[in-house]
């Protein structure tokens, strides 16, 4: 079962109506429109994620793989009760590894976009990703080489207004200068979007970013040594 129009359609008027009584007369178009398909999507990606790493949590259920319908706003001055947009995220179980990254897809009436990195990247984690690059260890030469051999994602995270590294050449420094770190693709291709072919895309595209995750999985292996 794909995303379709329908999808977009009921999350915008789901948002608009921010009414738990209308959502719960209208929980069976949520869960044929919405929870159907990204549980499908959960399953087709499965085999390319635990290639990727066995350790990710690939599981089609909500609060696991599946974001929550539901609005966190106890911190939001948003007092909206649902959102319009989802998401699927694979990442090693928090209980038993804190602050990892890992790969996502999300989508809204505004297109999508889908990737690999941190919600927040810690302090620490950064301090040590920087002193790898300024080393020249050989595991981010190789990161660098795979991310430059590809055309899909770009570099993401929040960078320093002015740079701590001018002497560096620029390819190094959109590295050095972040205070976060992913690597994302944004996409307003709603024929894919709604295509059965997504899941394909998305795996195809995640397997790019391979040595990208293992060298940040390689980072924290060397944060939490100290």
């Amino acid at each position: 079962m794909a995303i379709t129009p329908q999808t977009l359609d009921f999350l915008f008027e789901n948002r608009l109506q921010n009414s738990k009584e209308w959502f719960h007369a209208h929980k069976t178009a949520y869960e044929e429109l919405v929870l159907h398909p990204l549980e499908d999507l959960v399953c087709a990606l499965q085999p390319v994620m635990q290639q990727i790493d066995p350790k990710l949590i690939i599981e089609p259920k909500v609060t696991r793989s599946i974001s929550r319908i539901y609005r966190d706003t106890r911190y939001s001055k948003d007092k909206s009760l649902y959102r319009d947009n989802m998401w699927l995220i694979f990442i090693r179980d928090k209980k038993l590894y804190e602050g990892l990254p890992g790969f996502y897809f999300d989508f809204s009436q505004q297109g999508f976009s889908y990737g690999c990195g941190y919600y927040q990247a810690s302090a620490d984690t950064m301090a040590c990703l920087r002193e790898m690059i300024l080393r020249k260890e050989p595991p981010f030469q190789e990161a660098l080489r795979a991310y430059e051999r590809q055309s899909v994602f770009e570099l993401d995270g929040d960078c320093y207004k002015r740079s701590r590294y001018p002497e560096y050449p620029e390819n190094i420094r959109q590295w050095l200068d972040r205070k976060n770190i992913g690597f994302n693709r944004d996409s307003q291709d709603f024929g894919l979007l709604f295509s059965d072919q997504l899941a394909a895309k998305l795996a195809e595209d995640f397997l790019l970013l391979k040595p990208l995750y293992e060298f940040l999985l390689l980072v924290e292996s060397r944060r939490e040594r100290g």
